[in-house]
């Protein structure tokens, strides 16, 4: 369709990028939203238009948002500050939180912008007890989340569908669970993980699990969200659930890699993360394991994905299908 574009935000990172390529794959204008000095710009396909700011400074957003007379835009908001620290830190409150109102506001303030799909996370829903599915909620108490990155999506999705019932604001929001798959030029803390794993740089590994959707999968579901999802509705794009141990297998066969040799209890990987935080405030330094991945690996992690499948016509691919075409992406970049 010539006379509309998609803005997409946060279009270099690993879900963003790939949302792109299906979108220039069926045809569509597009334009990236990205951070200035963002290294992983420079793979984003040549056909896509860049423009570079802050989602924290407003003013930046406005070329990006203005079109010529008679285009319409969808707008894709994906981009985020994601990290495993479940402390409270101001900068990602002002990306997650302060960076989506700016959003919202633009969408407002452009009526050539037909709609709005705000990439949430499951993260931001509150966990049910083991054995239940987890289904997509519109409003959260924070105090039911854990980690203030959770929070911080909580509280963005939270305004986005205020502004929806409040502002007239067309939006729909997608809630994903974990990324994995090829074609990471941003390098994301799963793509890393990997590479560990299959280095042999990961001796121990956390006897947890996790929910992981191929990276394509993902953009088709948000795309299809553009299209289809209907305003004020939430979608969450999940898969099953897998053992950390029952992927160290899968990679072990599809990339001949050593095996993770010993896998901690959960209870015992808390009491070590607990240290290792409250040594790291000392030094100022990351600690390398955090009682937020911890939890993210012991909480229950089964999500009810069965909206998206009957309204969106979302589909997930098998997880061995994933780290094959993962691998061999890893290989022609010279990644492992």
């Amino acid at each position: 369709m010539e006379n509309r574009v998609y803005l997409v935000t946060g279009a270099a990172g690993f879900l963003g990028s790939n949302i792109c390529a299906q979108l220039l794959e069926r045809g569509e204008r597009v334009r990236a939203f990205v951070l200035e000095g963002d290294k992983a710009a420079q793979y984003l396909p040549k056909e896509v238009e860049l423009f570079y700011g802050n989602l924290c400074n407003k003013a930046s957003l406005e070329p990006f948002f203005t079109v010529e007379e008679g285009v319409h835009t969808i707008c894709v908001h994906v981009a985020s500050m994601v990290t495993v620290n479940p402390y409270y830190r101001k900068l990602v409150l002002d990306v997650n939180v302060g960076g989506t109102e700016n959003i919202v506001d633009m969408c407002l303030e452009h009526k050539e912008c037909d709609k709005l799909v705000y990439v949430g996370s499951t993260g931001g829903i509150p966990e049910l007890p083991r054995g239940q599915k987890i289904k997509e909620v519109t409003n959260v108490n924070l105090d039911e989340v854990e980690g203030w990155y959770s929070k911080s999506k909580a509280m963005a999705t939270n305004n986005v569908f205020t502004a929806i019932q409040e502002r007239g604001l067309k939006a729909c929001v997608v809630y994903p669970t974990g990324i994995m798959g090829p074609n990471d030029y941003a390098i994301s803390e799963t793509t890393a993980t990997v590479i560990k794993i299959i280095k042999g740089e990961m001796p121990v590994g956390i006897d947890g699990s996790f929910n992981m959707v191929d990276v394509r999968d993902l953009a088709a579901g948000c795309i299809a969200a553009a299209d289809k999802g209907r305003i004020g509705e939430g979608y969450i794009l999940g898969n099953d659930v897998i053992r950390f141990k029952t992927l160290n297998k899968i990679l072990v066969k599809e990339a001949g890699c050593k095996p993770i040799k010993f896998f901690l209890p959960i209870k015992l990987a808390e009491m070590i993360a607990k240290r290792m935080e409250k040594r790291a405030a000392k030094t100022g330094q990351m600690p390398m394991m955090t009682t937020f991945s911890v939890y993210n690996l012991k909480r229950n992690n089964q999500f009810d994905y069965s909206k998206a499948e009957r309204e969106l016509g979302y589909k997930t691919r098998p997880i061995e299908e994933t780290l094959r075409d993962q691998i061999k992406w890893l290989k022609e970049r010279g990644l492992i």
